[in-house]
C-alpha cells in the first residue's frame, strides 16, 4: 500500500519556513515520532522488496536480545522501542512480486505496526520451535543471516544466537543460510525521497550550529580555547533537544613550526590551545535527527587586527579542496567500486596539481554507514573488502578529504579538510545542503596581532 504524502507534507511544513540565517525548526519527540515511523513504513513497503529481490534472498532472519541490538534490528523497530524487548526474532519472507514480503515476529508482541506476531507462548513453549515451524512451512531456499567478515553492521548476530539457531534448524535447511551481508548494507545505505527531503533540513541545522559557533558571539581571541569551543558545541546540540554521534573537535593551524600530522590531527589534539588572531580553525561536527545523521568539517579563519579577509593564499588553499571534492566526485559511477573510485580520483587529482588524501563515507542511520568504503586516510592504496562493495544509486555519503598545501608565508604545508554530507542518484552526486566555499571569518576582539 502506498502511503499518502499529505500527512508527513504537514509535518515537514514547518521544517520549511525559516529566514535565511535563522535555525530551522526543531519538531517535538511525538511528531518525530511520527515522521520515524511513516518512513519505516513506507521503507518496508518501497526498499525492502527491491532489496530481497536484488540479492535473491527469500527469507530474512533478524535475531537479537535486549541490549545487545543488531544494527538493523535498531532501524525497523518503531520509535517508541529504544531497544528490543527480551529475545526478539523477525523474519522476512519474499512471497513474489504479487505478494510482496511477509513480515512476522516471533515474539511476545507485536513489534510496531510493521512486523504481526506470530507466537503464542502458551501453546507453545518453546520460542525457537515457533520460529523452525514457520520456516518449515514456507520452505525458503536461502536464508540470510547478519553475518560479515567485512562490514560490522552487517555482523549483528550474536555467536550464541547463531549457534542455537543452527542446532535447532532441520538438517535440510542448514546449507540453505548464507550471509546477509549484501541485504542488511542495501536496506542500511537506500535513502527514500521522503528522507531525503528531511535531510536537507538535517544538514541544515548542523551548519547553522556551526556558523553559531564559528563567530564572535562565542569565540573571544586570546580567551577561548579550542576544548571551550568543543563544549560549546555539546551543549548547544543538547540545548536544541538532538544528540551527537561522536564528540567534536576542533583543531588550529598557524604561522608556528608545527608540522600536521594525521594522527595527531584525529586522535591526539591538544584540548586547551587559546584562539588568536591569525589561527585557521578546523572542527569535525556530527548530530543524529530523526534517526539520521550528519558529518561536517569545516574551517574559520581567526582576523587580525584591521583585517576585513582572509588572507589570498588561505583562500587559495580552499579552493584547491574543493576542486579536489569536484575531480572526486565526478568519479562516482554506479556498479564501482570504492577502491576503483578512490584510485581514479586520486590518479587525477595528482595530475593537476593537487595533493590528495581522500577517506569518504556512507552516511544515514549510522554516521559511518553501510557501503563502499572510499579510502582510510592510512589506507590510500585500497581498503580491501569495504573497499570492493559497489556503489548503488539512492544513497548518501560523507565527501571527507584533505588536500595539502606549502604556505610560504608560514614555511609550511597546511591541510584543507572538508567533509559536506551528498547524495548519489542517476544524476550524479549533489551536496544535502551545500558545501563550504569561503572560510568562516571570525573578528577579534582584542588588539593582539
Amino acid at each position: 500500500m502506498k502511503r499518502p504524502l499529505a500527512i508527513i507534507a504537514t509535518i515537514f511544513m514547518s521544517l520549511q519556513l525559516w529566514a535565511q540565517n535563522e535555525m530551522p525548526s526543531i519538531l517535538p519527540m511525538r511528531e518525530r515520532a511520527a515522521i520515524i515511523d511513516q518512513w519505516l513504513e513506507e521503507r518496508m513497503e518501497q526498499v525492502l522488496p527491491d532489496l530481497m529481490s536484488r540479492e535473491k534472498i527469500d527469507m530474512w532472519i533478524i535475531i537479537a536480545r535486549e541490549y545487545n541490538e543488531d544494527p538493523v534490528i535498531e532501524t525497523m523497530l518503531p520509535a517508541t522501542w529504544l531497544s528490543a524487548r527480551r529475545r526478539t526474532i523477525l523474519l522476512l519472507y519474499d512471497q513474489g512480486e504479487d505478494k510482496g514480503v511477509e513480515r512476522l515476529a516471533v515474539a511476545r508482541y507485536n513489534v510496531g505496526k510493521s512486523f504481526t506476531k506470530s507466537w503464542e507462548k502458551e501453546q507453545q513453549p518453546e520460542q525457537w520451535d515457533r520460529l523452525v515451524e514457520l520456516i518449515e512451512q514456507r520452505d525458503p531456499q536461502r536464508i540470510a543471516v547478519n553475518r560479515s567478515d567485512h562490514f560490522a553492521l552487517a555482523d549483528g548476530i550474536s555467536a550464541t544466537e547463531y549457534q542455537k539457531f543452527m542446532e535447532v534448524l532441520p538438517q535440510q535447511y542448514k546449507d540453505r543460510v548464507v550471509s546477509g551481508e549484501n541485504l542488511a548494507v542495501g536496506w542500511l545505505e537506500t535513502r527514500t525521497v521522503n528522507e531525503m527531503e528531511v535531510y536537507k533540513d538535517i544538514c541544515a541545522i548542523a551548519h547553522r550550529i556551526i556558523a553559531e559557533g564559528f563567530s564572535s558571539n562565542v569565540i573571544k581571541s586570546g580567551e577561548t580555547t579550542t576544548d571551550d569551543l568543543v563544549w560549546w558545541y555539546r551543549d548547544r546540540i543538547r540545548e536544541l533537544g538532538l544528540t551527537a554521534w561522536f564528540h567534536p573537535s576542533v583543531s588550529i593551524q598557524r604561522a608556528d613550526p608545527e608540522s600536521f600530522d594525521h594522527l595527531r590531527s584525529f586522535s591526539e589534539r591538544p584540548e586547551h590551545q587559546v584562539i588568536s588572531p591569525g589561527d585557521l580553525l578546523h572542527l569535525d561536527f556530527g548530530i543524529t535527527y530523526l534517526k539520521l545523521n550528519t558529518d561536517t568539517q569545516q574551517h574559520a579563519y581567526v582576523l587580525k587586527s584591521g583585517e576585513i579577509d582572509a588572507p589570498e593564499y588561505l583562500k587559495k588553499a580552499l579552493a584547491d579542496g574543493n576542486k579536489l571534492q569536484d575531480i572526486f566526485t565526478n568519479e562516482f559511477k554506479e556498479g564501482r567500486t570504492g577502491n576503483e573510485i578512490l584510485a581514479s580520483a586520486i590518479e587525477q587529482a595528482i595530475k593537476q596539481g593537487l595533493k590528495p588524501t581522500i577517506y569518504t563515507h556512507p552516511i544515514g542511520y549510522h554516521g559511518h554507514g553501510a557501503g563502499p568504503t572510499i579510502g582510510l586516510w592510512d589506507q590510500q592504496e585500497g581498503v580491501p573488502g569495504r573497499g570492493d562493495y559497489r556503489l548503488y544509486y539512492n544513497t548518501a555519503y560523507s565527501i571527507e578529504l584533505n588536500n595539502a598545501t606549502y604556505i610560504p608565508d608560514w614555511k609550511k604545508e597546511i591541510r584543507i579538510m572538508l567533509e559536506e554530507d551528498a547524495f548519489f542518484d542517476k544524476t550524479g552526486v549533489q551536496y544535502i545542503d551545500g558545501r563550504q566555499t569561503v572560510l568562516h571569518l571570525i573578528s577579534s576582539t582584542n588588539k593582539v596581532d
